[in-house]
């Protein structure tokens, strides 16, 4: 009897240690650790916040912060892999796996929230639309009876699909396309993030961006893949450290300041530490 009595609790102790060893191994921080190698989707063709610079190297807020997630939970911020998304593709992409991370100026919306995490939010932002300099639109309203162009999955796509069904839309898959329809005339207007449309109309003269937002103001935000718990508390854990040195005002700095009016307060763009604050 006093065997049996030992034994149980020494089994239950090696099982316990069992559970532990094998949750330690389904860690889904250890399998990135495993793999060395951080895979991060993001854009290539959306100024400032990721692009592809002259020399073909992928730069911007938004992959400036994943080389920094790479250096501080891999030591080195080279040990990233950028996967290259489209608005429409990007939950997809977190969905099958393909990457573990998406760094990709996502807004936070309720029916996004449904099928994947979000982190802590990092940017600020509101839907806007940008039109040629001598158009006769003055307002959204006078777009009712004209053709709006969008990418496809974007914010502005759904807010305008949901609120405006009757209105013209002309959709592309990626964001230099619908610029450049815009710049060929194809449409009237482009709505987007408005962080976008003023860093593009400040480097292509002659269009500007209209004063009413599409919606209310919306936090953006990393996304991960819906149940990756570890993961986004690990990224909120690093957005409050990264808060604390003001790094994302460094990266505005770098990307952002010059692309905005004179005397914009960055804590109209960027969200230090996580904090969101409506």
């Amino acid at each position: 009897m006093f065997k049996t009595a030992l034994v149980y609790p020494l089994l239950a102790l090696g099982l316990l240690s069992v559970i532990t060893t094998a949750a330690h191994a389904d860690s889904y921080v250890d399998k990135i650790k495993a793999r060395d190698k951080l895979i991060v989707g993001v854009f290539s063709d959306k100024p400032p916040f990721g692009f592809v610079n002259e020399k073909g190297d992928y730069v911007g807020f938004d992959t400036d912060l994943g080389r920094r997630f790479a250096k501080d939970l891999l030591g080195d911020e080279n040990k990233i892999e950028f996967v290259v998304v489209e608005p429409a593709s990007r939950i997809p992409f977190l969905q099958s796996d393909k990457v573990d991370l998406i760094l990709a100026n996502m807004t936070v919306t309720p029916e996004r929230a449904q099928v994947v995490d979000f982190t802590h939010p990092n940017l600020r932002v509101a839907v806007q639309a940008l039109v040629p300099e001598k158009s006769d639109v003055k307002s959204l309203d006078d777009l009712a009876k004209k053709t709006t162009i969008v990418t496809t999955g974007t914010t502005a796509d759904i807010w305008l699909t949901k609120n405006h069904p009757d209105w013209k839309l002309l959709k592309f898959e990626k964001n230099s396309e619908s610029l450049q329809a815009l710049a060929n005339g194809r449409g009237d207007a482009y709505a987007q993030d408005n962080l976008v449309l003023f860093s593009w109309a400040r480097q292509n003269p002659g269009y500007r961006v209209l004063a009413q937002k599409l919606g209310d103001e919306a936090p953006i935000a990393p996304a991960v893949k819906k149940g990756n718990v570890e993961l986004r508390d690990w990224v909120n854990g690093e957005l409050a450290s990264l808060g604390k040195e003001k790094y994302l005002l460094k990266l505005y700095d770098q990307y952002v300041r010059d692309q905005l009016a004179a005397g914009t307060d960055p804590a109209a763009v960027i969200v230090e530490g996580g904090a969101w604050k409506p």
